[in-house]
């Protein structure tokens, strides 16, 4: 009796880790980081994939607040003081947030960190009273389609890339 609750135990185990890996796949963890104004810069993310949808005006709305990925927010951490749309952001680490819209974004920084990216309801937990910068972005057609949303940390600033969209964010 006991080597079969085992076994069962064992079975039951193996199913569980296989659901929660293939749980995690559908939106990988990530992190992107380089050097960008002298700072070291970087994004820790869960990565959603196109999948065929129809990703900017639906899964992810014009004119709404976005996590800005899937999961918890991003994180968004500079080692030191940089400046992103003419305002300086102080050394450490903030949730990242967007506003998508067809031909501007505002990308947003936000001083609570820790947080699911999304409440039961489905609006973004962005508590815009802790925004410590919000600018305006112009997003553009990328070079290439990219299945999986990506951050690129460079010596320009940041880039997101998903689906066939390009969204630089400058840092001085």
């Amino acid at each position: 009796m006991s080597k079969l609750l085992t076994l069962k135990s064992l079975l039951l185990f193996g199913v569980a880790l296989f659901v929660s890996a293939a749980a995690n796949a559908q939106s990988p963890a990530a992190t992107a980081s380089g050097t960008a104004a002298g700072s070291t810069i970087t994004i820790t993310y869960h990565s959603p994939g196109v999948k065929g949808r129809k990703i900017w005006g639906e899964l992810v709305p014009y004119g709404e607040v976005w996590r800005t990925g899937a999961n918890e927010a991003t994180i968004f951490e500079t080692s030191r003081d940089i400046t992103i749309g003419g305002k300086t952001v102080k050394a450490g680490k903030y949730s990242l947030y967007t506003l998508p819209g067809e031909k501007e974004w505002k990308f947003i920084l936000n001083s609570e960190t820790g947080q699911w990216g999304i409440n039961n309801d489905g609006s973004t937990t962005d508590d815009s009273s802790k925004d410590v910068l919000s600018t305006v972005v112009t997003p553009m057609k990328s070079d290439s389609f990219n299945e999986q949303m990506t951050f690129k940390v460079n010596s320009d600033g940041i880039v997101l890339l998903w689906e066939n969209l390009a969204v630089p964010i400058p840092v001085k």
